[in-house]
């Protein structure tokens, strides 16, 4: 087993964008937590993510082209019969786009509870990430979450979710609320957005104010959404939301907030017409604020980082960011 530093944790997916013009698709391999541990990887940090593939050749070109950006595929399960897809215009944002599923019956979705021992495949890292888009798949998954989640507290681990709502997931009778919260719990650190944070961890959020569409009015929602996921998630110390913002296809603008010790930071803001591919921001977001932390950034430098990184994936297509440190330092400076 490779010694690494931080490990994610989720379902590995195969995107596939057709261009039906010329009879082809685009192909990449991705998935919110494996996009974290590419990022992470490309920054020198050492990662291994964990997910479930078939033992098949597909599989193993799969894993080979998370190890050729450096992710460490050692502790991957095996079994199953597919491996999930999802098929979204090239440019498209999942979370808005006519994002279509393929992933039931996937070899990810149907690893049943108490068949892993967790405690083993973590090892000694020191951090380990998740998503709200695992305990979306089914109940067994979520059971999984809690599974593995008892494991990293058990060891010790640093612990950060990403608020990840997709509204064509949570199918199986249970809602984000029935679940999210108790899985929080075990949180140091949450991402996510404000709007996902009232629909996943039930806080509070005057929507109606925020219509006025001013960006002191979101500031001040994510230092209260901020200080009352804190004051409940008592192992819970540092929040980071991101607020994105279209207006066509090629349009973005973007900043966002770190919240620790009671005290709000805020990224710079960045706007472009020149958008390549949405997927991977957040995820390059939520790998910038691991880095951040595993380098002893202040809160400032943190959000920056994080931030600077999110914005960068914009211009890359694929699902991974592959962007290197000083090519987000530029951004940032």
């Amino acid at each position: 087993m490779q010694p690494v530093k931080v490990i994610t944790f989720g379902e590995i997916l195969l995107r596939l964008s057709p261009d039906w013009a010329t009879n082809k698709a685009a192909i990449y391999v991705g998935g919110a937590e494996a996009n974290v541990a590419a990022s992470l990887a490309t920054w020198g940090t050492p990662v291994t993510y964990i997910s479930r593939v078939p033992d098949n050749g597909l599989s193993r070109q799969v894993l080979e082209e998370l190890e050729n950006v450096g992710v460490d595929t050692g502790r991957m399960l095996l079994g199953g019969d597919r491996i999930g897809a999802y098929y979204l215009a090239q440019g498209s944002d999942l979370k808005h786009a006519e994002v279509v599923y393929d992933r039931k019956y996937s070899s990810f979705a149907d690893i049943k509870p108490g068949t892993v021992n967790w405690d083993e495949a973590l090892g000694d890292a020191e951090w380990f990430h998740w998503s709200a888009i695992s305990p979306a798949l089914n109940e067994d998954a979520a059971i999984i979450c809690k599974e593995v989640l008892e494991a990293a507290t058990r060891k010790g681990m640093t612990i950060s979710v990403d608020l990840n709502y997709r509204s064509k997931l949570w199918k199986y009778g249970q809602s984000p609320i029935d679940v999210m919260p108790e899985l929080a719990h075990y949180c140091h650190l949450i991402m996510g957005n404000i709007w996902a944070a009232k629909m996943m961890l039930g806080t509070q959020l005057d929507e109606h104010a925020l219509e006025v569409d001013e960006k002191d009015l979101y500031l001040g929602a994510a230092a209260t959404v901020a200080q009352e996921i804190v004051e409940h998630y008592k192992k819970c110390d540092r929040v980071a939301f991101t607020f994105r913002f279209s207006k066509g296809d090629t349009h973005n603008l973007y900043y966002a907030t770190y919240y620790e010790a009671e005290k709000l930071y805020v990224s710079k803001q960045y706007e472009t017409n020149e958008v390549v591919d949405r997927v991977g921001s957040g995820d390059s977001f939520m790998g910038g604020l691991i880095h951040a932390q595993l380098n002893g950034f202040t809160p400032q430098q943190t959000i920056d980082w994080a931030a600077g990184a999110a914005y960068s994936k914009l211009f890359r297509q694929g699902d991974f960011n592959l962007t290197s440190k000083e090519t987000i330092q530029k951004l940032i400076d």
